[in-house]
């Protein structure tokens, strides 16, 4: 039996009904289009499904849709404004923290998070930030300096 749900995605409010097993990643992918949102390895392990749900980091594939009821949602497709990227798109993009981009959309909104708590983070809190992220391309470094240059730029 569907069930109703109403949440805020990247400030716009979505209303629909939804089955209680669908995960918030389901629903932003297959529902709303929201792509960006990556579905990885489905067990909470990768990171690549990362949304910020009112504020801080989740592993959408571990969220059921309707625990996410009254919820403000961010997804990748929500950092840029006005047509501007964020700082930290900036900043991945400045020091080739992009490469494939898969784990991308993920590390921006753990990042993203981070940041809004601690304006001026240590590499072992950006580490920390960063630690159930999963990325086969860049080694780490160039996200980690990403992440610190982006901080400085938001300053």
């Amino acid at each position: 039996m569907k069930q109703h749900l109403s949440i805020t995605v990247n400030g716009d409010l979505w209303e629909g009904e939804v089955e209680p097993h669908l995960t918030l990643l389901r629903l932003l992918r297959e529902e709303m289009g929201l792509v960006g949102t990556k579905a990885g390895c489905e067990i909470g392990e990768c990171g690549a499904c990362t949304v910020l749900l009112n504020g801080e980091p989740v592993q959408s594939c571990l969220v059921l849709a309707v625990e996410a009821d009254g919820s403000r949602i961010e997804t990748v497709e929500g950092l840029a404004t006005d047509g501007k990227l964020h700082p930290l798109q900036e900043a991945f993009m400045e020091k080739g923290a992009v490469q494939c981009g898969f784990c991308t959309p993920g590390m921006l909104l753990a990042s993203k998070a981070l940041l809004a708590r601690q304006p001026d983070p240590g590499v072992e809190e950006i580490k920390a930030a960063l630690s159930g992220h999963l990325c086969r391309c860049t080694g780490y470094e160039s996200i980690i300096a990403a992440v610190q240059l982006a901080a400085t730029r938001m300053k």
